[in-house]
C-alpha cells in the first residue's frame, strides 16, 4: 500500500499539487550522477551533455556507489526528493569502461534503462564555432529505419527524445531554432526486426548491433530570395560514438499507466481535438461552425413585426380575394361534373 502524504500547510499543499500528474507535462529534469570510478572521458561527456540540458539539469558533485541494474532504490529516492524523472549515470570499470546509463522514472519508480559505452568523444572546445544559447529546445533527427523497427533502438530513441525534449510549444519561431542533434547508425549487417503482432521477442548479440553516432550542429539561416531561408549547418559539438550494452525494459503494467492519456474536456472536444463530430468543423480562425438540417419552411405564414410598410394594399387584398373565388368556382364545376357522371 502506497503511503499518502497529507500537506500540513498551504505551502506544502502547493508543492504536492505541482508534482501531481498534468495533462501537459513540465520539462523533464535530469540528474547527473557519478559512480565510484569515472575517467576523463566520462567526466567530459557528462559535462557536455549537461551543457545541452541546462537549465533543467542537476549535478551531484560527490561520487556515489550505485548499481542501477541491481538496486534502483537510490534512484527512486533522488527522483522523489528532487522531482526529477531522468537520470544520466557515468561509471568506468575494468569490465565496462567509459559507461553511461540513461534511466527514466514514472511516479518516482524506475521505468526503463539503457547502458551505453563511449567509444569516441570530441568536445565542444575543439570546434572553434559559435555555440547555441542554453535553454533552447533542439531539433532531433534520427537517420535510420532501425529507430522505428528494432526494439533496442526504439527504446533508445524514446529515451533520447525525453532527455533532450523541452517545453511543449504550440508555435515555432525560426530564429529560435539554433541547433540540431542528429543521431545516426553505423553500417551493420542486416538485422531481423521483431514482429509485435505475433508477439515475437528479439535478443540480438550486443556485438552485432551497429554503433550510434550523435552529432550536434548549429543552424544558420541565410537569405535565399524567397520566403523560405537557406539553411546551413555548422559543427558545434559534442560528437559521440556510442555502443549499446545492457538494458532493462519497462514493466507492461507500469508502461500502460505511463502511456495513459487523460480524457479530453468538453472545450477541447468542441475545438476539434477529440472525436470528430458530425456536421461540425473548425475553420482557419479556430471558430467552431456547425450545420443544422431542418425541413422546408413556409415563409408566407411567418409573423413579422407590424409596420405600415409591410401592410398589404387594397389591390393585393382584391387580387387575393378574386383568386380565392376562382378556386371555389373551379371546385364547384368539378363537383357538378361528378354528379352528372353518376
Amino acid at each position: 500500500m502506497l503511503r499518502t502524504v497529507k500537506p500540513r500547510n498551504a505551502r506544502s499543499k502547493r508543492a504536492l499539487e505541482a508534482r501531481e500528474a498534468k495533462e501537459v507535462e513540465d520539462v523533464r529534469t535530469a540528474i547527473f550522477v557519478k559512480g565510484t570510478h569515472t575517467g576523463e572521458i566520462v567526466n567530459g561527456v557528462m559535462q557536455e551533455l549537461m551543457a545541452l540540458k541546462r537549465p533543467n539539469a542537476i549535478s551531484f558533485s560527490k561520487k556515489n556507489t550505485i548499481r542501477p541494474f541491481e538496486d534502483a532504490s537510490s534512484l527512486e529516492f533522488w527522483a522523489n526528493k528532487n522531482d526529477a524523472s531522468m537520470f544520466l549515470m557515468g561509471q568506468s570499470t575494468k569490465k565496462r569502461p567509459a559507461g553511461l546509463v540513461i534511466a527514466r522514472t514514472f511516479d518516482s519508480k524506475v521505468l526503463d534503462m539503457c547502458e551505453l559505452g563511449v567509444d569516441k568523444f570530441v568536445s565542444m572546445a575543439e570546434f572553434k564555432t559559435p555555440k547555441s544559447t542554453p535553454g533552447h529546445k533542439p531539433m532531433m533527427h534520427f537517420a535510420s529505419e532501425l529507430f522505428d523497427t528494432h526494439p533496442r533502438f526504439i527504446q533508445l530513441k524514446s529515451l533520447l527524445l525525453d532527455f533532450f525534449n523541452g517545453e511543449v510549444i504550440e508555435s515555432i519561431c525560426l530564429p529560435g531554432l539554433e541547433h540540431v542533434i542528429s543521431i545516426s547508425l553505423a553500417p551493420a549487417p542486416s538485422l531481423q526486426t521483431a514482429n509485435p503482432i505475433l508477439g515475437e521477442s528479439q535478443e540480438e548479440d550486443v556485438q552485432n548491433l551497429p554503433k550510434v553516432h550523435i552529432r550536434t550542429y548549429t543552424v544558420k539561416l541565410l537569405p535565399s530570395g524567397t520566403r523560405v531561408p537557406r539553411v546551413e549547418l555548422t559543427e558545434m559539438g559534442p560528437f559521440l560514438d556510442l555502443s549499446l550494452r545492457r538494458h532493462q525494459n519497462a514493466d507492461p503494467e507500469m508502461w500502460k499507466a505511463a502511456m495513459r492519456r487523460p480524457k479530453l474536456k468538453k472545450q477541447d472536444t468542441e475545438k476539434g481535438l477529440g472525436k470528430k463530430q458530425k456536421n461540425m468543423q473548425v475553420d482557419e480562425m479556430g471558430d467552431l461552425r456547425g450545420r443544422v438540417h431542418i425541413a422546408k419552411q413556409d415563409l408566407s405564414k411567418l409573423q413579422t413585426r407590424k409596420m405600415k410598410g409591410l401592410k398589404s394594399t387594397r389591390l393585393e387584398e382584391d387580387a387575393s380575394g378574386s383568386s380565392e373565388e376562382s378556386e371555389e368556382e373551379e371546385e364547384e364545376a368539378l363537383r357538378q361534373k361528378k354528379r352528372k357522371r353518376d
